[in-house]
């Protein structure tokens, strides 16, 4: 058996300027954060059975990968050429619909599953791309190049895009008390919505490509924007200004939400104007592409009176740490069972 742990993401600066439709005309630029919160991948070979066997939050068993529903599962597997004779199952810390990028946790994370069992080496920017293709060329979904890229990498990481696709990965190194104190002021809290990004981001990316969409000149132009407040949130963390962060993180969510109707949601725009007339935070936007998921704030003090009230809202706080690593085998428990039995043996 083999397990993979891959991490979610928090997007921070240039959300939406991943996606083909832009930067293939302007470039593109992310700054986001993989944090402690996991999709596990676990893969096992069967010994006689020769079915492919798929369990998430439905099971499915089919004579040949090209059968299965999961799109994901089923690309990734026929791409890698393992079509019969496998079992894959798959768990996570957060559920899906959240907007940290559970989609590209998993494909990452089955991916690398999928080369450590053939045993076919791949660099980590092979593995995002891969991801990438299989994504946006193969399954034609409206999606970017972050999701993919930060499971794969993980860290406080920008990735410049340039207008050919190609992806520059730099990790924004910080010491730890500086990274203590970004985390401690950046709250995150779950709405209780859930929502499929596909459907955000197909407004964007209708936009973007119709030449006579109304909607077209203002969407480029909240993109350029958040295009450019991208490295100004990058300058911002880089040089410990967390405050400026929130302010700037403000100004991108007020783009952000000219980029489609489904980006935000009354209830939560309620909260957000109240929290930031009467608890410290100075700015805020919801996780991914938008519509539900995770609200992200950030609050300058009084952290607890912020986490109570929105508490009272029905709305928990998530408790996160900076994931330095991106995806990676966490066992192969190999014929024979050996490394199976030095860790029953270990514990007796």
């Amino acid at each position: 058996m083999i397990v993979t742990r891959t991490p979610f993401r928090i997007t921070l600066g240039g959300g939406g300027t991943d996606l083909p439709s832009y930067y293939q005309k302007h470039g593109g630029y992310i700054l986001a954060a993989g944090i402690d919160k996991y999709m596990y991948l676990m893969l096992h070979p069967p010994t006689l059975d020769k079915m492919v066997r798929l369990q998430y939050s439905r099971s499915e068993v089919v004579f040949h990968a090209s059968e299965l529903q999961h799109e994901l599962a089923r690309e990734a597997l026929m791409y890698m050429g393992v079509e019969t004779k496998i079992e894959l199952s798959s768990l996570a810390d957060l559920p899906a619909g959240t907007g940290l990028g559970s989609s590209g946790s998993y494909l990452i994370g089955l991916l690398m599953a999928l080369s450590h069992y053939k045993r076919e080496f791949v660099t980590l920017q092979q593995l995002a791309e891969i991801a990438c293709h299989l994504e946006i060329d193969v399954l034609k979904k409206p999606v970017g190049k972050q999701d993919q890229y930060m499971a794969t990498f993980g860290g406080l990481t920008s990735l410049e895009i340039a207008k050919d696709g190609q992806v520059t990965v730099t990790p924004l190194v910080k010491g730890t008390s500086s990274l203590a104190e970004f985390v401690a002021n950046t709250h995150m809290y779950y709405t209780g919505f859930r929502r499929d990004a596909l459907e955000v981001l197909h407004d964007q990316n209708r936009a973007l490509e119709a030449d006579k969409d109304p909607q077209r000149g203002q969407v480029e132009d909240s993109l350029k924007r958040i295009h450019e407040l991208g490295f100004e949130i990058k300058d911002a963390i880089a040089s410990d200004n967390y405050d400026r962060w929130g302010e700037l993180l403000h100004t991108h969510w007020t783009h952000k939400k000219n980029l489609s109707s489904k980006i935000s949601l009354t209830r939560v725009d309620q909260i957000y104007d109240e929290v930031r007339r009467d608890y410290n935070v100075l700015g805020g936007k919801i996780s991914g592409a938008g519509g539900g998921g995770f609200l992200m704030l950030y609050c300058t003090g009084n952290h607890k009176r912020l986490e109570s009230y929105m508490a009272s809202q029905n709305m928990p706080r998530l408790h996160y740490n900076i994931e330095s690593q991106g995806t990676k085998v966490v066992a192969d428990l190999g014929p024979g069972m050996d490394q199976a039995q030095a860790i029953l043996g270990e514990r007796s």
